[in-house]
């Protein structure tokens, strides 16, 4: 395993409890990852842990990271405006697994204030086993780094 193989995970203090748990579940589950903070369930500010793991997958420092807040639109928010990141609110196994087959999600963020224990465990489960279907995805996943206006009329 290389350092690209790690999985950073972060959170803030609503995501807290549910980070810890998802940790031990990597752990058992045999991944190597890092974790970014915060280190108690004392209030901080989603953006404070979002940044750094969305600015080393933006750099291939790593190749996926694990973000939660109280809804998860917080730290999505924050984590999709770096370039080649694609962080995905998943809220069901379902949802989790189309977010990496589709769309090639390289973060993945839980709502924590609406998930619970079980079912993180399987939306974390479900996204580190399903792997980017590619094919027609993949024009779509490179049209997600465009900066100009993609759209094109046909006639």
């Amino acid at each position: 395993m290389t350092e690209r193989d790690t999985i950073l995970i972060a959170s803030d203090h609503a995501g807290f409890e549910l980070k810890e748990k998802l940790e031990a579940e990597l752990k058992a589950l045999g991944y190597r990852y890092e974790d970014l903070g915060p280190t108690s369930e004392a209030s901080v500010d989603y953006a404070d842990y979002a940044h750094p793991l969305a600015k080393r997958i933006s750099e291939g420092e790593a190749e996926r990271g694990i973000l939660m807040c109280g809804t998860g639109l917080g730290m999505s928010y924050t984590a999709n405006r770096y370039a080649h990141v694609r962080a995905a609110v998943a809220w069901t196994p379902e949802i989790a697994a189309l977010a990496r087959e589709h769309n090639d999600a390289n973060v993945l963020v839980l709502p924590a204030r609406f998930v619970g224990e079980a079912e993180g465990r399987a939306i974390l489960k479900a996204w580190l086993d399903t792997p980017f279907a590619g094919g027609r995805h993949t024009r779509r996943v490179e049209k997600i780094e465009r900066t100009e206006h993609s759209t094109e009329e046909k006639r």
